[in-house]
């Protein structure tokens, strides 16, 4: 008799994704079932056979709070290194992005989350009429003035410049959590083997950060509780495989 190993990656799964709330009364809970289909070179993507959705409040854009932006150059860099994404352009989010200070990145736990962000009323530095931008936090600003206990955002040089005189280098700022905008669902990649599993979560809309992941193999089996790599990456403690006896 022969042992054979059939991984996680190609058998029906079931994740659960637990999205963070506007504030601590709120959470919101998704349930995906998914066929893997198929290797690329990032690892797999999933195509959804079903799913259930629990109840989720409406994302409500919380309180204006003060804070400072400055910006980097160029605006070439497309990844969200300290936030697990392959390349925040291709995966929807644009150059809109912000790489967030200690209080606001959280640990990761603030990857994904959308802000509205405005100059505050300076004639000399800001942009005319005051206008506001979205951004979407993909990134992790260390030290400086992104150190605890600070807010702060650092943007890229082409949307900063929406808001303000670049040749102001750092400017105070307004900016509210506001819900994240998305298309087409809350997206996953898979890469890992029989014996290490890890999940990417991209593209979620609401709330945008993922607070906890849950995944099995089968619906007989118990939920597996995933662990926060870094970032919006997901890693499993479990073996999970499936032995089947020939």
């Amino acid at each position: 008799m022969t042992v054979r190993l059939r991984a996680l990656l190609g058998s029906l799964v079931l994740l659960v994704v637990e999205v963070a709330r506007t504030n601590n009364s709120h959470v919101h809970a998704y349930v995906r079932q998914y066929h893997a289909a198929g290797h690329e070179k990032q690892g797999m993507r999933s195509r959804f056979i079903n799913r259930k959705k629990h109840h989720r409040p409406k994302f409500k854009p919380g309180p204006w709070t003060p804070a400072h932006a400055t910006f980097y150059g160029g605006g070439s860099d497309s990844f969200g290194s300290a936030c697990g994404y392959h390349d925040v352009v291709k995966e929807g989010y644009g150059i809109e992005t912000a790489a967030l200070s200690e209080v606001l990145f959280n640990n990761g736990e603030g990857c994904g989350s959308c802000y509205e962000i405005k100059c505050e009323a300076d004639p000399k530095w800001c942009a005319p009429g005051q206008p506001s931008l979205t951004v979407t936090g993909t990134n992790h600003c260390p030290g400086g003035p992104c150190a605890a206990p600070l807010h702060h955002f650092d943007l890229a040089e082409p949307i900063f410049s929406r808001i303000a005189d670049k040749t102001a280098g750092i400017v105070p700022v307004s900016y509210r959590r506001v819900p994240c905008k998305k298309q087409g669902g809350i997206r996953f990649t898979i890469t890992g083997n029989p014996y290490y599993n890890e999940v990417l979560v991209w593209n979620v809309g609401g709330a945008g950060e993922v607070i906890s992941m849950k995944v099995k193999g089968n619906k007989k089996l118990k939920w597996t509780q995933m662990n926060r790599l870094w970032g919006q990456r997901w890693v499993t403690p479990a073996m999970m495989v499936v032995l089947a006896a020939e």
